[in-house]
């Protein structure tokens, strides 16, 4: 760490302390981004081909603070994790997966103040590299049904899109497998992908989470043919031809 950067931390440091006591003002958000990458750095764990940090946290915060959050929670959650997975990148960091971001009230914090739990969650490993198929971009005309490169497709809205024989990714983001131009689903939201029995479901750390026939999921779960799946309020069904 140079010299500069030491100082600053120190400053930090300073400000979160007597002076941060003394003039207590409303948390910022970039002031959490600092604090949570702060503390994906104290958790490290080294191993002997890398170094692995927590990809799971909840931050606690005040009610006047987490009132102040209501009307953004969501895209401050994409951020902040967005924020955490460049920070991880940047120190050469191990993360099992995206970051998890959770946002939750604690009645004993005063203005200002915030608690974090970080906490390091495995993952499935994910499916063999291959080459991605270009996007379907959900919020667009579709000219006809789109070929299948394999038998299994997701129905959205009367729109049949195949998933390819690799599986893919479904999320907001334009470098998402399949595009849903939602504001309620994630930038990488779900995926979908095969396994010697068929198709599973994963939750790939969503905001507003992902239900399989009205029941939450996380972990892989086994896809079978009509199952809803809801990404947030967006319903899609999965079908195997």
């Amino acid at each position: 760490m140079s010299v500069l950067r030491t100082l600053e931390t120190k400053i930090a440091d300073l400000v979160e302390g007597a002076f941060g006591r003394a003039f207590r003002s409303e948390i910022t958000p970039v002031e959490l981004a600092r604090r949570l990458a702060r503390e994906m750095d104290r958790h490290r764990r080294s191993s002997l081909a890398s170094t692995l940090v927590p990809n799971e946290y909840v931050v606690w915060l005040s009610p006047a603070d987490r009132r102040h959050f209501a009307a953004i929670e969501e895209s401050l959650v994409d951020e902040l994790a967005a924020h955490l997975l460049e920070h991880a990148r940047a120190e050469r960091l191990a993360l099992p997966s995206r970051p998890l971001i959770t946002l939750r009230t604690d009645e004993r914090l005063s203005l200002g103040e915030c608690g974090i739990e970080a906490k390091l969650v495995n993952s499935p490993a994910p499916p063999a590299p291959r080459r991605a198929p270009a996007p379907h971009q959900f919020d667009e005309p579709l000219s006809g049904e789109i070929l299948a490169s394999g038998s299994a497709y997701v129905d959205i809205g009367g729109r049949r899109l195949a998933i390819a024989p690799g599986g893919a990714v479904i999320g907001r983001s334009g470098d998402a497998d399949i595009v849903i131009a939602a504001s309620e689903v994630s930038r990488r939201h779900a995926q979908i992908a095969p396994d010697r029995d068929g198709w599973t479901l994963t939750d790939l750390g969503s905001t507003n989470g992902v239900r399989l026939n009205g029941r939450p999921v996380g972990v892989p779960t086994r896809l079978a043919d009509g199952d809803v799946i809801e990404l947030g309020a967006v319903e899609l069904i999965f079908e195997v031809r």
